[in-house]
């Protein structure tokens, strides 16, 4: 998923499995968890932006619409990407979602520097970064973000692995999927890792919980 020229009938199955160990092992209920909490006080009638790091094919966003429609909020949802070839497929896939629109750009830009919004996603994102990266595109997210970040990503687990060995041999249909998502896990974080990482954020209030299947959800929430 790393590489800016997947693309074709197995980017397609690919974003399918994706959507799969998504919906069965927590990728996109984490990320609403942390919406309803950074949005509990938050006006219903005050129009929200939402801008998705990493957005992929716009699943994470989908689910959002659906959340609002449920909720009666109203989002402005965006997600960026630098694959332009599944944001073509984001596209498709979001059609019937006047509230989606999508931004071809690298997250390290000068432009997405300027973004300005409410809340920032970052599900799943992270952990394709260096440390000193992932600071850097966090302090971006914090002074841009009106609201607050969450962050869903991976806890680094031996049981982690062996529940993904597990599910993706009953469940995921592509070798791709299958490495990847062990790389993931690899690449994921323990609880000390992401302490370190909340000590650059001093002027905000965070928390930090384990969720199911192996995941952690960071809220960064602005003080602004």
């Amino acid at each position: 998923m790393d590489s800016f020229e997947l693309q074709g009938e197995e980017m397609k199955f690919l974003l399918t499995d994706l959507k799969t160990i998504n919906t069965y092992l927590g990728g996109t209920s984490v990320t609403l968890d942390g919406l309803k909490v950074l949005l509990r006080s938050h006006p219903k009638d005050r129009l929200v932006t939402i801008v998705d790091m990493g957005c992929g094919d716009g699943e994470i966003l989908r689910s959002c619409a659906a959340f609002a429609e449920e909720n009666n909020y109203r989002f402005q949802l965006i997600g960026v990407d630098a694959n332009s070839h599944i944001l073509k497929e984001a596209r498709i896939r979001s059609g019937k979602h006047s509230s989606i629109t999508f931004l071809e750009l690298d997250v390290f830009s000068e432009a997405m520097q300027k973004i300005e919004c409410d809340i920032v996603l970052c599900t799943l994102f992270l952990h394709h970064f260096s440390r000193n990266d992932i600071i850097k595109l966090l302090t971006n997210c914090v002074h841009n973000a009106k609201v607050g970040v969450i962050i869903n990503d991976l806890h680094r687990s031996r049981w982690a692995f062996w529940l993904f060995g597990i599910f993706s041999r009953l469940f995921i249909n592509t070798r791709t999927a299958r490495h990847d998502g062990l790389v993931s896990i690899a690449r994921g974080f323990k609880r000390k890792d992401i302490k370190n990482m909340q000590k650059h954020f001093p002027n905000t209030e965070q928390r930090v919980r384990w969720k199911w299947a192996f995941r952690y959800q960071w809220i960064i929430k602005s003080n602004k």
